[in-house]
């Protein structure tokens, strides 16, 4: 179905024109994302392969006479405001801190004189690890952009998005969440170099799919462990630079060979979190091979054990993540699973024939169930097209 022909959009179009009393003059659609390779390897100058959802976020935009900017969400059924000179993070609406991080990052490229109204709306489940304050940025920031009729870059686009998180939200994010957003194509994955920043977009099997399930624990990256993860990987890259014969910038300089040879000399605890981006970045480099070779069985056999890793060396999987992978593996018809996202909760994604998805949601809610007493989420996802206006 077309963006603009989305029941979401459609609502979100007349829940504008009732709370603003009149109807939007711009909007944008930004999808979440999910990765299937590539955990924490972004801020590593590592390569990640992930993808953009068949969900995400609408932004609908008007401009303002006054310097007023009056901002309201519908996912979160709250509303904010400030002014275009007084943008700063607040500590009471942390969601809209994403959007007036991306503002005030706009202003630094151009003039933004007055204020705006902004209507936020989407179906992409929030704190799931599928990357909803990407997608928040992004639209806002599409949006807002073309309001104000600053020229940017889909790439300069992505790092407002990424200071947001930095500066307003307080979270050491890296670019993965935001690249994907924007370069998602219909039945393909991104692959993208952190290094320099080249991305390309791979061939996804159209009878292919994968299956989110949300253990509904709660996913957040401003609590500091997201942030002392980076700073170990950090610590660690600069650890090797001493011992390694050639320079290493980050870990991404490190090969799995290497840091068996010696990671002894290191503290245990950096010592097994920068094991993790070690060894996915060469998991993606497998990864990408296996899938233009069109094996996905390999491809799965490697998100089994990307997941290991995370819970083993990057300690950023939980429980619930760990059962719903364990989970998977006695499910016919999956052909690997791994958490996806930041961790620490959130969602888990299985690879999967298209056919098998409804066998499979079944019956991995129906085990969740009977193991938590709750129940979990499971949505399927396509590689679907990146961030657009709406005409």
């Amino acid at each position: 179905m077309p963006i603009k022909d989305a029941p979401v959009y459609l609502d979100a179009a007349q829940r504008f024109r009732t709370l603003f009393h009149d109807a939007h003059t711009h909007a944008a659609y930004a999808p979440g994302r999910f990765e299937v390779l590539g955990n924490h390897t972004d801020y590593n100058e590592g390569f990640v392969l992930s993808a953009a959802t068949n969900f995400g976020t609408y932004a609908l935009a008007s401009p303002r006479a006054d310097d007023r900017c009056e901002l309201t969400s519908l996912s979160v059924s709250h509303s904010a405001h400030s002014t275009v000179n007084g943008l700063a993070p607040e500590p009471e609406t942390s969601w809209a801190n994403y959007v007036w991080g991306v503002l005030a990052g706009l202003r630094t490229l151009g003039q933004v004189s007055t204020g705006c109204n902004i209507l936020v709306a989407g179906d992409l489940p929030l704190g799931a690890g599928l990357a909803s304050s990407a997608a928040l940025e992004i639209s806002t920031g599409l949006v807002l952009s073309t309001l104000y009729g600053i020229s940017v870059s889909r790439l300069d686009l992505a790092r407002i998005g990424q200071r947001a998180e930095q500066e307003f939200v307080g979270a050491n994010t890296g670019l993965l969440d935001q690249i994907s957003s924007l370069h998602g194509e219909s039945h393909q994955l991104v692959m993208t170099d952190f290094r320099t920043l080249e991305v390309e977009t791979l061939p996804f099997a159209k009878d292919m799919c994968f299956v989110m399930c949300n253990t509904r624990v709660n996913h957040a990256l401003s609590d500091g462990q997201y942030n002392d993860r980076r700073k170990h990987c950090e610590d660690a890259a600069i650890f090797f630079d001493g011992v390694l014969d050639h320079e290493v910038t980050a870990l991404r300089d490190v090969s799995w060979v290497e840091w068996q040879e010696h990671h002894q000399g290191m503290d245990e605890i950096r010592a097994r979190r920068c094991a993790h981006p070690i060894g996915e970045n060469d998991r993606v480099i497998r990864g990408r091979d296996l899938l233009m070779r069109g094996d996905l069985d390999g491809l799965g056999a490697l998100m089994y054990e990307s997941h290991q890793s995370s819970s083993e060396y990057f300690e950023n999987s939980c429980p619930e993540l760990d059962f719903v992978v364990a989970t998977a593996r006695s499910i016919p018809g999956v052909l690997g699973a791994r958490l996806s996202g930041g961790g620490f909760g959130g969602s888990a994604i299985l690879l999967t024939h298209s056919r098998d998805t409804d066998v499979i949601m079944h019956a991995t809610t129906s085990a969740y169930r009977n193991e938590y007493d709750r129940d979990c989420e499971t949505r399927r996802l396509i590689p679907s097209p990146g961030a657009s206006l709406i005409g």
